[in-house]
């Protein structure tokens, strides 16, 4: 990937950031957080630690900042990061709204600036983890960790875009691209909802991406849509995410 990813996909976020403004006022006012696409429960995944009480804590890509919230709910001295200033906006409101202390900083998650060891637990619900080359932000979350310190990150399943045809149709179950070194895909100037330059891994890449850099697997989560939904969300079709995970959740430890 040759393109300016980080000037694209912020363009792209300062430019759409009004549509995400109801989304991110409906999940601040969530009384429990729900994850992805699908709104899958927290008591069911259980991304959040609770001992978060007087930790330090980052938000990787925070958007309008929900996910921030969620963290502070549960004690924590937390920081947001996002390289879009419109989506920050809309944060900084949202927690002044809301009475919630958070210091929200435009910056680029895979160089954020901040200094080393500061953190106790890093998270990233999309945001850096589809939107910065892994090897980029995850070696930032590293060095922005403490030893003993963890990473929670969600982002679309492989199979996502493997399913999803060049031109940003709909997934199916057809096989649209190879998976042997994925990297990603380049959605800026595709017929279907055209958005920036994601990027993704094969399960192996991830696993040796970790390895690399030194963080150990705790979990892996494959997410599906509920049996109950019947709506498309992000052009993924219900029937296809019952069948086929439509997002995974790695849990990562910083060694102490």
């Amino acid at each position: 990937m040759s393109r300016d990813h980080v000037t694209i996909n912020r363009d792209i976020w300062n430019a759409d950031a009004k549509n995400w403004v109801a989304l991110g006022e409906r999940l601040w006012n969530a009384k429990k957080p729900v994850w992805g696409n699908w709104g899958i429960s927290e008591a069911s995944l259980n991304l959040l630690p609770m001992d978060l009480a007087n930790k330090d804590a980052i938000e990787l890509g925070c958007g309008t900042g929900y996910v921030s919230g969620w963290v502070a709910q549960r004690g924590a001295r937390v920081t947001g990061v996002d390289v879009s200033s419109s989506q920050l906006a809309t944060a900084r409101r949202l927690a002044q709204e809301h009475g919630v202390a958070i210091r929200f900083i435009e910056a680029n998650a895979e160089a954020t600036g901040l200094a080393d060891a500061s953190f106790d637990f890093a998270i990233s619900e999309y945001g850096a983890a589809i939107w910065c080359p892994p090897g980029a932000w995850l070696r930032e979350a590293w060095r922005l960790l403490r030893p003993g310190g963890r990473l929670v990150f969600l982002g679309n399943h492989p199979m996502v875009l493997l399913c999803t045809p060049t031109n940003g149709a709909p997934c199916g179950t057809t096989l649209h691209r190879p998976y042997r070194d994925m990297w990603g895909a380049d959605w800026t100037d595709v017929e279907f909802d055209p958005s920036g330059v994601c990027f993704n891994l094969t399960i192996s890449a991830w696993m040796a991406l970790f390895t690399d850099i030194g963080f150990t697997v705790t979990n892996y989560q494959e997410l599906f849509a509920p049996e109950s939904e019947t709506e498309t969300r992000a052009f993924i079709p219900p029937e296809w995410a019952k069948r086929y995970p439509v997002e995974q959740v790695w849990h990562l430890e910083k060694p102490a």
